[in-house]
Formats: C-alpha cells, structure tokens, sequence
C-alpha cells in the first residue's frame, strides 16, 4: 500500500522530541457526503427533473433522468469513500497535519503558531468541520480542495472535513494553540508623513 512505510501513520516522519500527537481522526465518508458534496441536492434535483419528465408522458426522459441522477450518486458516493480512506488529520502540540489526496497524495503542515482563529461548524451526530484561519503565508484553494472552506479563495482556509466528536476536537486544538503563546494581533497601517524639505539632513 502507498503508506505502509510512514514512519508514524499520517504523518511525513518521525516526530521531533518535544512533539506529542493529541488526536488522529479521519472524514466519515456518509456525512461528508451529505454535507460537502450536497448529496441530497442533488438527489432532489434529479428527481424533480424524472418527476417533471412524468409528467410529460416522456417515459425516456424520466428514464434517462433517473440513470443519469443514480451514476452521479454512485461516483459522488465512490469519491466519498475514497477521501475518507485517504485522509487522515493528525493534531499534534505543535501543528495540524493533514495527509491527503484521493489521486495524488499530499502531506499538509500547519504550524499551530501560524493559526489565528479555527471555526466549528457542527454537523450530525456529533460531527463537524473545523475550518483553519491562518495568520501567514497562503495555500492553493484548489491544492487544498476538500479540505477546504467553500468559497474562500482570496484565503484559503484548511479544513478537517466530517470529523467525529468534533467539538471535542476542537476544544484539544484550542487548548494547544493556547499553550503556545498569544495571538500575533496585525501591527496597522501607519499614514504617510510629510516630512519638510529643510528637515532632512
């Protein structure tokens, strides 16, 4: 398999001294695809599409609706399965790490010192995603996609996808990124000074 020969599972090496894993998790494959595939839009969209075909008397169209709406679900639910026998979220004292990639594997770093802010948002029975505001740097959205915030392009937020106990997850990482120290708050923008001419030396 391609990741027999990790030295610790879901991570790039061994851990440095100092460093301690808190929590190893993984998306669950059914409610990621409920939610960040939108699977039951996209159920109703086809079966409103083989309803209204109905209700024409057009028997091939419902036909193809219906054929054309279970392929989609079947592929959507097959990418599902594989994000979540692919990924693995490790949290450690130091950093977010995330092991990635259906296709082409990736392996993620994400200092928890670089992390501003990380947003809970709570999914069914007790899952949820954790969204990852950073205070520097920037990552593809389309490098990072799923594992991503929707819609954030100009700054791409990390994102743990369908994670169980997630509220408990998130309390662990917030814990840790208080330990290591108060957020870097943004230094504002000073005006412009006019300085005379006579003044300058």
């Amino acid at each position: 398999m391609e990741h027999d020969d990790e030295p610790v599972r879901g991570l790039p090496g061994p851990l440095p001294v100092g460093e301690t894993i808190l929590w190893q998790g993984a998306p669950d494959a059914r409610v990621f695809l409920r939610n960040a595939l939108h699977a039951r839009w996209v159920a109703a969209y086809f079966a409103a599409l083989t309803l209204y075909s109905l209700s024409q008397a057009s028997i091939f169209g419902a036909g193809v609706s219906f054929a054309a709406g279970l392929a989609l679900l079947g592929m959507m639910a097959l990418f599902a399965w594989g994000v979540a026998r692919t990924s693995i979220y490790t949290l450690t004292n130091k950093r977010v790490v995330l092991r990635v990639g259906v296709a082409l594997s990736a392996c993620i770093n994400l200092p928890l010192s670089r992390t501003a802010a990380a947003d809970l948002r709570p999914l069914e029975r007790g899952h949820g995603d954790i969204a990852l505001t950073l205070d520097s740097g920037r990552i593809s959205y389309f490098f990072l996609w799923p594992h991503a915030r929707a819609w954030r392009f100009a700054a791409p937020q990390p994102m743990l996808r369908s994670v169980p106990e997630a509220e408990k997850v998130a309390t662990l990482l917030i814990a840790a990124r208080s330990a290591l120290g108060p957020i870097a708050q943004p230094v504002p923008e000073q005006p412009a000074q006019l300085i005379p001419a006579g003044a300058m030396a």
